[in-house]
């Protein structure tokens, strides 16, 4: 689904609707395996829930699973859409581990754990 853009992100083409949850959201499964697969070591157990990082125009958003959401789709809290351009199949950018961590920094997440730059070996 996402193929690596740039040095910190990936890119996929996702149908970006308004919804009426309060965070970025995506299908639960896709975002299991999207964690696992751009945010795991690969070192031991890890946890596959943190929010992913994906940025669509300028607006970075936290996005969560979500079991009520249709695969392919990416999902949006209503005030933070515009529902003149939305729904609309769409660019979207996910963030790498490193970048994904500095933006959740920001943001106010604990971290520590996610952070790849952080963990212990």
């Amino acid at each position: 689904m996402f193929e690596r853009f740039s040095s910190g992100y990936y890119l996929a083409r996702l149908y970006v609707e308004p919804y009426d949850g309060d965070e970025a959201a995506i299908q639960r499964t896709e975002h299991e395996r999207l964690n696992e697969h751009v945010y795991a070591t690969g070192r031991g157990i890890e946890r596959i829930d943190y929010p992913l990082v994906m940025k669509l125009d300028s607006a970075h958003f936290p996005v969560v699973g979500d079991d009520g959401v249709p695969a392919g789709t990416l999902a949006l809290p209503r005030d933070a859409v515009d529902p003149d351009v939305l729904p609309d199949d769409r660019p979207v950018f996910l963030a790498d581990a490193t970048r994904a961590a500095e933006l959740l920094r920001y943001a106010g997440y604990d971290i520590d754990e996610f952070d790849p730059s952080r963990r212990k070996t």
